[in-house]
């Protein structure tokens, strides 16, 4: 790998496909610097880990209930069952939604994202054909040089 890259190839990969999944060294630091270049190419980046999603869908795009951790408190009668649900908005339209005016879009960057299915790779494939100025990003797992493919041949091959 070369000790300064421009990253070009990897961001003209991104806007063409959409949506890629990468495989870093374990040493890390590489994938800093493709998030540098594409915050400098006009992009917001936004970090997340697929571990603990649940409905990636509707943690993304659609008005979700969450439930805070049972405390040992007990409600009889008062509430449902596990207790009192939130409502939360989407992450990524909430994003969009306040994205600068001069921002190409925003970059959905996901950690850990060997515990994806083949439905949810799918779902990240389709999500940047749903919503133009979304991109995906995938850490698929450890490579000896950074490397990425598109989302839609991994999916496939799962």
């Amino acid at each position: 790998m070369a000790l300064l890259t421009t990253g070009k190839g990897f961001i003209r990969d991104l806007e063409k496909s959409g949506a890629l999944g990468i495989f870093t060294p374990l040493e890390g630091g590489s994938e800093g610097r493709y998030q540098r270049r594409l915050r400098l190419n006009g992009y917001d980046s936004f970090s997340l880990t697929a571990k603990g999603l649940g409905d990636i869908e509707a943690y993304l795009t659609k008005v979700h209930g969450v439930s805070v951790p049972h405390l040992g408190k007990k409600n009889i009668g008062q509430e449902a069952a596990v207790g009192p649900i939130y409502f939360v908005p989407p992450v990524a339209t909430y994003k969009l939604d306040n994205l600068s005016p001069k921002s190409k879009g925003l970059i959905l960057w996901i950690i850990e994202g060997h515990v994806l299915s083949r439905d949810e790779l799918e779902y990240l494939t389709n999500l940047p054909h749903q919503e133009p100025r979304i991109k995906v990003v995938v850490e698929l797992g450890g490579e000896r040089y950074f490397r990425w493919e598109s989302l839609e041949k991994i999916a496939q091959a799962v």
